[in-house]
């Protein structure tokens, strides 16, 4: 067969590696499975949520320049169990959210927040 069988990772790159790291590791609780340099350089930092297969891959690669991430072009999503006691969370961190949250015909919640590097991330309490 000639078709894809599994989705491994979705990479975002960035000019701030640790930041960045803390913030999906601090924030939303991701857990670093490795980290290492890849042969053209590039240093690489591995993380997952706990429900998941699928990687996170956030890389820093100063020899591509810098990052400039163009608005609403791509975000990650999320289930939470409670979207309201995950603003407590982001408050507890000096965050809050930047839209939302908002709650759709099918009874499902979401809100955004902004991660470093400008990147966006849903997050989604399902009823």
């Amino acid at each position: 067969m000639n078709k894809v069988t599994k989705l491994l990772h979705t990479r975002y790159r960035v000019n701030d590696l640790e930041r960045t790291v803390a913030f999906y590791r601090d924030v939303l609780g991701l857990k670093e499975i490795k980290r290492h340099k890849s042969p053209r350089g590039s240093e690489l930092v591995f993380l997952q949520t706990l429900g998941s297969e699928e990687l996170l891959e956030i890389t820093y690669f100063p020899g591509s320049g810098p990052v400039q991430v163009q608005p609403d072009l791509t975000h990650l999503a999320f289930e939470v169990e409670s979207l309201e006691a995950f603003g407590q969370h982001l408050a507890a961190h000096g965050l809050k959210y930047s839209d939302g949250p908002t709650t759709s015909s099918s009874g499902t919640t979401f809100a955004f927040i902004d991660a470093p590097e400008g990147y966006e991330i849903e997050l989604i309490e399902k009823k």
